[in-house]
């Protein structure tokens, strides 16, 4: 009894008080949800010239939020009793975030055209109905699989329904309730994730999370002379993004206004230069003054070495075509192929480094899991208890691996599609954004291309292949709208506003909820009202089909077994290895196993630009200035990030009511 007394008495020392969710906050934030994913659909897939919601940090999110600040400094004015706290606000902007991320790039997105662009694009020629269709699941398609031609359901989706018709909802239903048990699955996965992550990454090792800091000061401010919205600076920094996507939005509709140039393709110039300068790589500078802004709050040397290890990417492709080697690109991904497996390698030794380094907060965490105090004790005030995180993580990755097999996965191939996803990729993926504060989550390649290390991949079979070209676009290929890093950043903010966080994760449910009918709803009406063809090509005429595009070689003849690929992947290896022991011996060594991880991917070739510009500002900014000067700075670095996601809600804005064109924004 002694020793529990003093245990209670711990608790009661240790355990910070947490706000709980108001009414008003949820209710706020389910309208600020349902707005989300209406602004999302529109913009993305309309108006297509505005990807408003890949990003990790999504414009449309933080568009919205500005909004609700703006209502609530006016009902501040009339009565404090009515303005929103600082909590409340972070749980409306998750809620808006979360629901933003889903119905874009991160689920819907990919989702919903998967299930039957198959079908419209099976021709005479690709003979997909011969290759695919007798090893799809018939539960997991729109279409009948037994029919080779496309069928109407799929013809109404991609050209629209005649006057009068209405949407098949009846012939949805079935597969998409299928999907959601893979998809809740895995979103559940994220959450036991995010809450064994959580100490040791926010509390232990003190990452800098950089995309929860413009949230943050706007959550927080409070009327007065040091208020975030009074700052003069901070305007400054808002006035110039604003300035430029005026002028160029009004360019799209007056081609006499000057355009305002905010891409720069290197490839041209390079290709005058013959081989092997051709063998660039795909290389643009996108100038996003956004970016520039989340970069100046990472530490110097992290953006050293991204920028660094994308320059390295490059000089190798030219090493490579100075040997007589011309450029091959990585199976789906913009990057090069002996890169693709070096990154690959660099993922296997990061995540396990990973694992490794949070291995004692893990043995902690097993062991709370199995006592009583597992819910009372402070480590069980998580986003989910321990117990719940590690069985529900368990049990999540289960159900995932049960499912790709009913799909027509090979048992051993479902395991390493799950077991790679999960523990490899996503988690690599959140360090990239918790760490370095990537926009984008992506990769540069899927875990079916670990498997030509080993062998040619049409040892995998018919059904497993089908399934895999059904699965790599909605889950492993283009991972923008991860949300493991989504709620990780959103536990780091439950700190700053002292939020409860369990509120937090039911108030991402109900989110979540909203966003998977309303949502899929939307990604439904718009392509049978509008025809898919005439919507955002990406997601209708590439991703959705690009699996069985790309699978059709080795369907129709087997692959050959490369041993090349096992150097590079080995390669991979060993420089991260050696990377990881160079920073472990001298504190001075700047290039990161992260950095190498990252340095092919989509996300470095379109954010290596603004990593670059803002290391030499803020290298010379602490160099001349110091401390105070960069601390004096950081609301004009802001205002540049809500100048150009304001703008991209309001030309979105602008373009669904009064079908203006929109500007392109620097972040495809």
């Amino acid at each position: 009894m002694a020793e529990s007394a003093s245990q209670n008495t711990v608790i009661l020392v240790d355990q910070p008080a947490r706000l709980p969710i108001s009414p008003r906050a949820i209710i706020i934030g389910l309208i600020g949800a349902a707005i989300g994913c209406f602004v999302v659909c529109w913009a993305e897939l309309v108006v297509a010239s505005i990807q408003i919601a890949i990003c990790q940090f999504a414009p449309a999110a933080i568009g919205l939020l500005f909004v609700v600040i703006l209502i609530n400094l006016l009902l501040r004015k009339l009565s404090r009793r009515l303005g929103l706290r600082a909590h409340e606000i972070i749980v409306i902007y998750m809620m808006i975030l979360v629901a933003s991320l889903t119905t874009s790039r991160g689920v819907l997105e990919r989702w919903i055209p998967t299930l039957v662009a198959v079908n419209y694009y099976t021709t005479e020629a690709n003979h997909w109905d011969k290759l695919y269709y007798p090893n799809i699941a018939p539960w997991a398609v729109v279409f009948d699989v037994r029919d080779g031609k496309p069928q109407k359901v799929a013809v109404d989706f991609y050209e629209a329904l005649r006057p009068g018709q209405s949407v098949p909802w009846a012939l949805w239903a079935k597969p998409i309730a299928a999907w959601m048990v893979i998809i809740a699955a895995l979103i559940f996965a994220y959450a036991c994730l995010a809450s064994l992550l959580r100490k040791q990454w926010v509390d232990s090792e003190k990452l800098t999370f950089p995309l929860v800091y413009l949230p943050l000061e706007m959550a927080k401010d409070e009327p007065g002379p040091t208020s975030f919205f009074r700052n003069r600076l901070m305007w400054i920094g808002f006035a110039i993004p604003f300035l430029i996507f005026t002028i160029n939005g009004l360019h799209e509709s007056f081609p006499g206004v000057p355009l305002l140039k905010l891409q720069y393709p290197w490839n041209p110039f390079f290709s005058t230069l013959g081989r092997p300068w051709k063998d660039l790589g795909y290389t643009t500078a996108y100038c996003s003054l956004a970016a520039v802004g989340f970069c100046y709050f990472i530490p110097a040397q992290v953006l050293l070495a991204l920028w660094s290890m994308f320059f390295l990417s490059r000089a190798e492709n030219i090493l490579f075509a100075s040997f007589g080697q011309s450029f091959q690109e990585m199976p789906l991904f913009p990057t090069s192929i002996w890169n693709g497996y070096h990154v690959a390698g660099a993922y296997m030794v990061l995540s396990a480094y990973l694992i490794k380094s949070a291995w004692p907060h893990l043995r902690h965490a097993w062991a709370m899991a199995h006592t009583r105090g597992d819910e009372t004790a402070p480590e069980g005030k998580e986003f989910l208890s321990y117990r719940t995180a590690i069985y529900g993580l368990i049990i999540s990755s289960v159900v995932a691996i049960i499912w790709m097999s009913l799909l027509g996965m090979t048992l051993w191939m479902a395991i390493l599609e799950v077991i790679v996803f999960l523990f490899v990729v996503v988690l690599v993926m959140a360090r990239s954004v918790s760490e370095a504060g990537m926009l984008m989550t992506e990769t540069s390649f899927r875990p079916v291309d670990l498997v030509k290390i080993f062998s040619p991949q049409s040892v995998l079979g018919p059904r497993t292949i089908t399934a895999l070209a059904m699965v790599d676009p909605v889950f492993t290929r283009d991972l923008r709208g991860n949300l493991l890093s989504t709620f990780l950043d959103g536990l780091k903010m439950t700190d700053a506003v002292k939020l409860n966080r369990r509120h937090l994760f039911w108030a991402i449910v109900a989110a979540l909820v909203v966003t998977f009918t309303w949502g899929t709803a939307l990604h439904l009406i718009l392509p049978y009202k509008r025809g898919a063809v005439t919507l955002y090509g990406y997601a209708y005429q590439w991703n959705s089909f690009a699996g069985f595009k790309h699978f059709q070689s080795v369907m129709t003849a087997p692959d050959k077994f490369e041993p090349r690929l096992a150097v590079f992947f080995v390669i991979g290896v060993a420089f991260t290895a050696f990377l990881a022991w160079m920073r472990t011996q001298h504190v001075w060594w700047p290039f990161s196993p992260l950095s190498f991880a990252l340095s092919g991917s989509w996300s470095m070739i379109v954010f290596w630009c603004p990593i670059f510009i803002a290391w030499i500002i803020k290298t010379v900014v602490l160099r001349y200035g110091g401390m105070k000067v960069y601390s004096n700075l950081r609301p004009f670095f802001l205002g540049l990030i809500l100048g150009e996601f304001s703008q991209a809600v309001i030309w979105a804005t602008l373009a669904a009511v009064w079908r203006l064109r929109a500007p392109s924004f620097p972040w495809p």
